[in-house]
């Protein structure tokens, strides 16, 4: 009985990474849609705006209540110094925080030090466009800014995944 239960619980986990790689690829080609959203001072800002000079983005949308996302964003504050100085990579963190919720955003964004720069899609209009249905998600965008890469979740090490596609961008 406990090898069934085993082999059921291994099979789900397998069918559920497999089903959320391909909700992944969906996205990836595209570019990035133009949404009227805010930064975190609350000054408007057009998502077909983002770009960084001919060199890969990267855009996590995230929430204050997502402990997986502010692991994901905090793992690659550690490293992401490295990570512009070697490819010059920008990243940019989507909040997806509600009205309720969205107050938070800005004391948690200055307590962790983050370098990004943070925009705030309070009503999931960016989201919805970009086809998030749950945080973390990040995608990675290349110099002419299509989405060639997508990515839903997080676990540690997924942050190098991330950096070994940011480093073929750039071969």
């Amino acid at each position: 009985m406990k090898k069934l239960l085993m082999i059921l619980t291994v099979g789900a986990a397998f069918g559920f990474a497999f089903m959320n790689t391909n909700a992944d690829q969906d996205s990836e080609g595209k570019n990035l849609p133009a949404v009227s959203i805010k930064d975190v001072e609350g000054n408007a800002f057009n998502t077909g705006d983002l770009e960084n000079d001919g060199k890969p983005m990267v855009i996590s949308f995230w929430a204050t209540w997502c402990k997986p996302c502010k692991l994901e964003l905090n793992t690659i504050q550690e490293v992401y110094q490295d990570w512009q100085d070697e490819t010059g990579v920008k990243l940019v963190a989507v909040s997806i925080d509600n009205e309720r919720t969205k107050n938070m955003v800005k004391p948690y964004v200055n307590s962790s030090g983050w370098d990004y720069e943070v925009l705030m899609d309070v009503n999931g209009d960016f989201k919805r466009a970009m086809g998030v249905n749950n945080v973390p998600h990040t995608f990675l965008v290349d110099k002419n800014g299509k989405i060639v890469y997508s990515h839903s979740g997080f676990v540690p090490g997924d942050e190098e995944i991330l950096f070994e596609h940011i480093e073929e961008l750039l071969k």
